[in-house]
Parts: structure tokens; C-alpha cells; sequence
């Protein structure tokens, strides 16, 4: 018997308003319709998921798209204060930016990202690659809460 699932809501950190609107029309085509909260900077990242004061305020549960090159904290200050937090430490986390750097993608896994996806440069490119990673998402199993 299969238990009621929640909806998965998106954090997508995406500091490029034409990324962001290309990732979730994309992610849309891809019949991806879960809720997608866009923010610009990895500061407004850690306040949403750890709260100003502390505490946790955020959906549950949450899937993470982290763009590397953000202001205020870059993806590797965030992903890092994700994953050694126990409140948040679960979270998938995928990585969805533009460097294809060995020695990058190496980090971010090492650092503890679930998935790390390059944004190809064209744009017909990007697209699909947005298509594919809904049509992942979309066969995705998330952990319950504890």
C-alpha cells in the first residue's frame, strides 16, 4: 500500500532571472508542478532554510537546485551549512550550474551534493537538459520526516 506523498516543494538559488525563468518553464514542460521558490543569493538561501533567528521555517519536503556562482554566500558556502546541519542535512541538494571543472564537480561532491548537473552555454541545450533533470525529478523518492 503506498503512502499519501507529500508534495515536494523547490528551492531553486538561482541569482540569473533568464536561468530561473528558463529552468522552471522547463522543468513545467517536463509536467514538473510542484511549488518552486526562486531566490537570488546564497544569504536569502541559509535565512530561508535555517530561519534569521535560527529556527527552521521551511516546506517539508524540500528538494534543492543550487546554482555555484551566487552573491553574498557562493553554492559551496551554502551546500557546505546544508549538509552539516542534521536539520537539513538530508535534503537533496542539486548542484545546476555552468562549471564543468573536474576539480569543482569533485567538491561539490565531496562537500555532500546528490547531483551535480553542467547548464550547457546554448540554449536549445540547456533546455533539454532542464527537460531531462524533470524527468528525473519526477521519478524521484524523497526521505519522510523523522
Amino acid at each position: 500500500m503506498e503512502q499519501e506523498k507529500k508534495s515536494v516543494t523547490i528551492l531553486l538559488v538561482e541569482d540569473d532571472p533568464g536561468h530561473a525563468r528558463l529552468i522552471e518553464k522547463n522543468l513545467r514542460r517536463s509536467n514538473i508542478m510542484n511549488e518552486i521558490i526562486n531566490l537570488t543569493d546564497g544569504k536569502k538561501a541559509v535565512d530561508f532554510l535555517f530561519g534569521v533567528d535560527g529556527a527552521v521555517k521551511r516546506p517539508s519536503p524540500l528538494l534543492i537546485l543550487l546554482d555555484l556562482n551566487i552573491p553574498e554566500l557562493d553554492g559551496y558556502q551554502v551546500l557546505k551549512r546544508i549538509k552539516a546541519d542534521e536539520r537539513t542535512r538530508k535534503i537533496p541538494v542539486v548542484m545546476l550550474t555552468s562549471t564543468d571543472d573536474d576539480r569543482e564537480i569533485k567538491k561539490c561532491y565531496e562537500l555532500g551534493c546528490n547531483v551535480y548537473v553542467t547548464k550547457p552555454v546554448d540554449y536549445e541545450k540547456f533546455a533539454d537538459a532542464i527537460r531531462k533533470l524533470g524527468l528525473f525529478l519526477s521519478i524521484l523518492q524523497m526521505p519522510g520526516e523523522e
